[in-house]
């Protein structure tokens, strides 16, 4: 698959979609109804499918190229969690006691959601193939064979002849395939899911209905949340110190599974803690996700040529949607019990 075509799809239709739910907003006067309704279900549809397309475009792209290339991607997912969590609070404090002020809001909100999306698209599309270091690792990944990044070189200027170069040295450009990667890094794969599998059957789900008693009113679950991101932010950083790096894969695997014991920590807090153990619960979540991200999908990569890691990015990326969604399917377990 065109690589170039993908993340420019994908970064288009992440700018578009923000700018219909303005245009839906403004279209019914805030009034909602059941097609105002079925018009955000389906752009939020339009969400998940350009996430899909950018996320594992990147990381497919980026695996090819360094570790700390993904560190910082992931990173910058992060950051963008923080981001959303510092409007969603500013715009509560600035609107709350005003009419409308949910509304507006939101539309501040995604107006500058627009205005970042806007500014992605504008630098994949134009500055980000012409930088000295990705061209240098997509002519090296084109050299061992890689048939993505070929009209990412034409955008910088840089013409290749894959078809001759193949035919002169065959060998050389042979690849595993996509079965094989997979059954080679089952592990990593299995790590990667069961980590957004544990993260989404708590957050933001369980955070948002269910944290027991506090006295911050409604601003405890944007507190929660926003702590949980700064923390996601923060342990995507740890693995840059060396010492803290986890490299191991039964060390990766240990770890993701003791994971679990959040589930009952959670319950039991929820049920008889306060709000200091949870906000304090909610951030090791957040970091321990974060981290254990960045250590997977740094590392699964090494030792392969490029078009095997650009293979393997996409598939570990499909292994992680694929927790976001069950996660998130398993967080109406905590449903269980009051009135179901």
């Amino acid at each position: 698959m065109n690589t170039r075509k993908r993340n420019l799809a994908g970064f288009a239709l992440f700018f578009l979609s923000s700018f219909a739910l303005i245009l839906l907003d403004v279209g019914t006067k805030g009034h909602g109804g059941i097609p105002a309704y079925i018009g955000v279900c389906i752009i939020s549809a339009f969400f998940g499918t350009s996430d899909a397309l950018v996320q594992g475009g990147l990381v497919g792209d980026l695996s090819l190229m360094c570790p700390e290339f993904i560190q910082s991607f992931l990173s910058g997912l992060a950051a963008s969690g923080v981001i959303t969590s510092a409007l969603r609070l500013i715009t509560k404090a600035a609107f709350e006691n005003s009419q409308n002020g949910l509304r507006n809001g939101a539309m501040l909100f995604f107006s500058v959601t627009c205005m970042f999306e806007l500014a992605c698209l504008l630098l994949y599309a134009f500055v980000f193939p012409k930088l000295p270091i990705v061209k240098y690792y997509r002519q090296k990944a084109a050299s061992e064979g890689s048939k993505t990044v070929g009209s990412d070189l034409a955008a910088a200027g840089i013409k290749t002849d894959q078809d001759r170069q193949v035919e002169e040295d065959p060998q050389k450009h042979e690849r595993l395939s996509t079965k094989e990667l997979l059954m080679q890094n089952i592990d990593y794969a299995l790590d990667i899911f069961l980590i957004y599998v544990l993260t989404l059957s708590i957050f933001p789900g369980f955070l948002s209905e269910d944290t027991g008693s506090h006295g911050l009113g409604t601003w405890y679950a944007l507190v929660l949340i926003t702590m949980y991101n700064v923390l996601d932010l923060i342990g995507r950083y740890l693995p840059l110190i060396k010492c803290l790096k986890l490299t191991n894969r039964k060390g990766l695997m240990v770890a993701i599974l003791a994971r679990f014991l959040f589930i009952p920590a959670f319950y039991f807090t929820a049920k008889y803690g306060d709000q200091g153990y949870m906000i304090f619960l909610t951030s090791f979540l957040g970091l321990t996700n974060g981290y254990l991200t960045v250590c997977v999908l740094a590392e699964a990569p090494n030792g392969y040529k490029g078009p095997e890691q650009n293979a393997l990015g996409n598939v570990l990326v499909v292994c992680l949607l694929g927790g976001i969604f069950s996660g998130v399917v398993l967080d109406w377990m905590w449903l269980i019990g009051k009135g179901w």
